[in-house]
């Protein structure tokens, strides 16, 4: 049976000491062994990797070190000094049981099985450099294919220039367009695929060696889609189809069973679905809206999607599919729930977003002797607590008048930064963690997994 150090401050030791009864109970049925070492110091948080190695002897009687996971340092070099395995801990104590349930049965999210397609919907009004630029965002965040949208009655004589553009930066490229003579155009530029051919213009097909989109004439005429498909099978061409996803209320559910029914018609047939109706078209966030289509794109087997980042609220699109294509894979294979994979998409809310209660909250403050603040946040609001005692509020200006900061700038505007972001956390139901912005996931910049 493994044996773990698990490393603390004062102040969590208690705490730590329950929830490593709960996970890992002395008995022969115990995951592994532990051993909790409190290092003389009072919050668990401010560890460094320098003062492990100062006040933790070597040699070490574990198998491995657990640490706080906002403890500080180089982790490699303290595994090298005590020659066994270091590491970091979750950074909150109430989600060991998460912790270790993962590392029984990691699942990596490299994986997947979907193509994204990203479209810049006003590639013509765009110079061939900020047609490049866009594209290298998208494919920066998730995007395999970069479609090239054309205009009704917009010309766009840059069309070749763009997709060599492209191509010339590694980048696969679609083109997207009702204009036959467009489509031959993008197709005799090198472009890799042509969205979308009906069975009336198949013939581009037959002019060009892009690999063909087909649609219905119309979305309701499965039929001729149908007959595209037997014929590119007849040819043995390459080629996607793409039953149209229609937009709520103009028949979403229809066309969802549309994609149902190609796929069992045709069981090997690859699949595009254009998501776009359906971020594009929903006011509400697209983290949510992606999951459950990824996870329906997933079950159908389909091959691609294609996504578009037009409406600001759906600026993050591509590399929300992305997130949901991966997360969707892993659950698919190993046949399983999508939970607990990755919190990427739990943009908004946290799964457990209060992990403290306010009874062990007010436990802690009591025995806080040092003038500096620490900001909790419970199902109760905010917490606020030194060795002036606890406050708490659901409104930082109801604090305010009881920390005293009026003649200390510096200190003020450290407080109503922290607050505010614990009042955010409070409200929406995320998880707060003083000095640390709050996660949003991969709706913003500098969210890691």
């Amino acid at each position: 049976m493994e044996s773990i150090l698990f490393l603390t401050g004062r102040l969590a030791e208690p705490a730590l000491r329950r929830v490593l009864e709960e996970i890992a109970p002395a008995d022969a049925e115990a995951p592994f062994r532990w051993e909790v070492r409190e290092i003389g110091l009072q919050v668990a948080g401010l560890m460094t990797a320098d003062m492990v190695r100062r006040r933790v002897a070597a040699p070490v009687e574990a198998d491995r070190i657990l640490l706080p996971g906002r403890c500080r340092g180089d982790v490699e070099a303290l595994a090298e000094h005590f020659g066994i395995p270091v590491q970091r801990g979750p950074e909150e104590l109430k989600d060991l049981p998460v912790f270790f349930r993962r590392e029984v049965r990691p699942l990596p999210l490299d994986t997947y099985a979907v193509a994204i397609f990203a479209e810049i919907v006003d590639a013509p009004r765009l110079d061939v450099a900020a047609i490049v630029d866009r594209a290298l965002a998208y494919a920066a965040d998730g995007a395999d294919v970069i479609d090239l949208g054309g205009l009704p009655d917009t010309p766009f004589p840059h069309l070749e220039d763009s997709v060599r553009a492209l191509k010339d930066r590694g980048l696969r490229v679609s083109v997207d367009s009702v204009d036959t003579a467009e489509l031959l155009r993008g197709g005799r530029a090198g472009a890799d695929y042509l969205l979308s051919l009906t069975l009336d213009t198949l013939w581009i097909a037959e002019e060009v060696a892009s690999t063909p989109v087909l649609v219905g004439r119309t979305p309701q005429d499965e039929a001729s889609l149908w007959e595209a498909v037997e014929r590119m099978q007849a040819r043995g061409r390459p080629f996607l189809a793409d039953a149209i996803l229609d937009p709520i209320p103009y028949g979403l559910l229809a066309s969802l069973v549309r994609y149902q029914r190609l796929r069992e018609r045709f069981a090997d047939v690859q699949i595009l679905m254009g998501i776009g109706n359906l971020t594009e078209l929903v006011e509400a966030d697209t983290s949510g809206i992606n999951a459950v289509l990824l996870g329906i794109v997933a079950e159908l087997g389909a091959s691609a999607v294609l996504t578009t980042q037009v409406s600001p609220h759906t600026r993050r699109a591509v590399r929300e599919a992305d997130w949901a294509r991966r997360i969707m894979h892993a659950a698919v294979s190993h046949r399983m729930l999508p939970k607990g994979l990755s919190e990427q998409l739990m943009t908004v809310h946290a799964r457990r977003p209060f992990p403290d209660a306010p009874e062990e909250i007010a436990a802690i403050a009591r025995e806080v002797r040092d003038p500096n603040f620490r900001v909790q946040v419970s199902q109760e609001g905010v917490h606020v607590y030194n060795r002036e005692g606890l406050r708490v509020a659901q409104d930082p200006f109801a604090l305010w008048p009881q920390l005293h900061l009026e003649h200390d700038a510096s200190h003020a505007f450290y407080m109503g930064v922290e607050t505010a972001r614990a009042q955010i956390a409070w409200q929406l139901g995320k998880r707060y963690v003083q000095d640390q912005p709050l996660d949003w996931g991969c709706a913003a910049e500098g969210s890691t997994e």
